[in-house]
């Protein structure tokens, strides 16, 4: 159909005349309301946005000779990031010859991971960065994740009784 008559269509229905396909032989077009459709297209990619999580790293820093007080109150905090769904990234300062004894700083990560295990998993293990020892935790998907999983290791312990 010529131009000119999709034109005038479009314009008797009150619509525009959009090409679809410039690349197709003959060109594509298509009478609709562009400005209804370009609502609707931006409707949707807000939904997408909405429905899109954002990944947060959140960071806690410890010491080798962490006192048990402040062990207990950083590893809340961990606690606190993991149910709001943060990924944590855990991080051992050494200071001076404390560097001569990293197996020190894997004991307190390794801990904290086991204490913290129904609520998260290890998603990297400790590895020496220069001076601080990092590790990273994510929060389990769901519950339901973390349930097979112990009746599991429940009927495994009580084969071996």
């Amino acid at each position: 159909m010529p131009i000119a008559r999709a034109q005038q269509i479009a314009n008797d229905a009150n619509l525009d005349l959009v090409e679809v396909a410039a690349e197709a032989r003959p060109p594509v077009v298509r009478i609709m309301d562009y400005g209804k459709w370009r609502y609707e297209q931006e409707q949707k990619a807000k939904q997408a946005r909405k429905h899109q999580s954002q990944i947060v790293i959140k960071e806690i820093k410890f010491r080798p000779k962490i006192d048990p007080h402040d062990y207990t109150t950083k590893k809340g905090h961990v606690e606190r990031f993991l149910r709001h769904k943060d990924k944590v990234k855990i991080t051992i300062m050494f200071r001076g010859r404390e560097l001569l004894h990293p197996e020190r700083g894997e004991a307190i990560l390794l801990r904290l991971a086991e204490e913290l295990s129904d609520l998260a998993l290890i998603e990297s293990r400790p590895n020496l960065d220069g001076r601080n020892m990092v590790m990273m935790l994510a929060p389990l998907r769901d519950t339901s994740a973390g349930a097979p999983a112990a009746s599991t290791d429940n009927s495994a312990t009580s084969e071996t009784a």
